[in-house]
């Protein structure tokens, strides 16, 4: 089920979209944003709600506004996995293909931007920024594929739950044009629940391990989701990385 945008959300205009310098058209110049607000409209999901399904035939493809997704696949045996997190700017469906790849569920209330599949085939097409861009934020997404394989593979629970928390406040930092900032503060968009599913790990043990961190100065807690991070490198330091974690980009 699909559901149109609420009157109270802003719909913005292109040039202002919260998410603009990183989504698909952050390279866009003017008239091609002309062109792409002809063929763009919004959509709202409550949390907990399928945007669509893997195998189902999609007529859109969209960048995610506000929110966070998932990408999963049910097994044969009727078992999920979850793949992956979808956060704002990211993109969802692939240009040429015409069905999903994966299920995406809203974890949050989600609003996507989406543009008609096919207008926007052709846009790219006769436009090289958004195929530049595209390309850009589809091997951002390989090294992201890689990191969740890694996060859930072979790093201990500790490891894990400062990876996710890592990860987020990145984001985060780049939405919010904050990179320079060395303490970084956010509202953690998942629930210790959520966590929970798709860590691998148990309610008790996120909660475990996040008050130890706590206790540890790793993160400042303020109720259960505003999460304050002093020093950023200590952060990564509990990840289990090699690296430094990436670039706040």
């Amino acid at each position: 089920m699909k559901h149109s945008l609420p009157d109270h959300h802003h719909v913005p205009d292109c040039r202002d979209c919260p998410i603009r310098h990183r989504a698909v058209c952050a390279r866009c110049e003017a008239d091609e944003l002309e062109q792409l607000e002809e063929i763009k409209y919004y959509r709202s999901y409550p949390a907990g709600q399928t945007v669509v399904w893997a195998g189902d035939r999609m007529d859109f493809v969209a960048s995610v506004v506000s929110g966070i997704a998932t990408l999963s696949q049910t097994m044969e045996d009727g078992r999920t996995q979850m793949v992956g997190l979808l956060l704002p700017s990211d993109f969802i469906g692939r240009p040429g293909r015409d069905d999903a790849a994966y299920d995406v569920v809203a974890t949050t209330d989600l609003i996507i931007c989406c543009f008609r599949k096919r207008p926007f085939e052709s846009l790219m097409a006769r436009t090289p920024h958004i195929g530049q861009r595209l390309l850009e934020m589809t091997l951002d997404e390989l090294d992201a594929a890689r990191e969740w394989m890694l996060l859930l593979g072979r790093k201990t629970a500790r490891e894990k739950i400062a990876s996710l928390i890592a990860i987020i406040a990145r984001r985060d930092a780049s939405l919010n044009l904050k990179a320079n900032d060395k303490i970084m503060a956010f509202d953690l968009p998942l629930t210790r629940e959520a966590m929970a599913d798709y860590l691998g790990l148990t309610l008790e043990t996120v909660s475990r391990q996040i008050t130890a961190l706590r206790k540890d100065g790793v993160i400042l807690l303020e109720g259960k989701r505003h999460v304050t991070i002093p020093d950023f490198e200590r952060l990564l330091g509990e990840t289990g990385d090699d690296s430094d974690g990436g670039y706040l980009i």
